[in-house]
């Protein structure tokens, strides 16, 4: 069963949200997001019940930005931290949407394709 969009999420749910690459025995790189939050104080997720972080749709957003920024770019830290305090934000919001959106059709062209791929196999 999937969560709505607006629910909470857990830093789990987020690092498969933002498609954070898992090492090599498949364990998600929360403390990606944990150590974005010690640099950029406008991330704050719901901390409840022992610890455990929520994050909302402002939260999952923001570090869409945030990783947009960081990995696809390859701006610093300190080069992101001036944009999200300007008002150069706003145009980056869409141009963040857009590559995330980019990135998932890709992603889905490829499985696509491999599951072409197998079907011809089994001919």
């Amino acid at each position: 069963m999937d969560k709505s969009d607006s629910a909470y999420k857990t830093i789990g749910e987020v690092a498969k949200i933002l498609q954070l690459k898992s090492n090599k025995k498949g364990i998600l790189p929360t403390h990606t997001i944990r150590f974005w939050e010690t640099q950029f104080k406008q991330i704050k997720p719901k901390i409840l019940n022992a610890n455990r972080r929520y994050y909302d749709e402002r939260a999952i957003n923001l570090l869409k930005k945030v990783k947009f920024l960081l990995k696809d770019k390859g701006m610093t830290i300190n080069g992101v931290k001036k944009i999200l305090k300007g008002e150069e934000s706003l145009e980056l919001d869409e141009m963040a949407n857009n590559s995330i959106k980019a990135d998932n059709l890709r992603n889905k062209l490829n499985k696509i394709s491999s599951i072409i791929k197998n079907i011809k196999k089994l001919k």
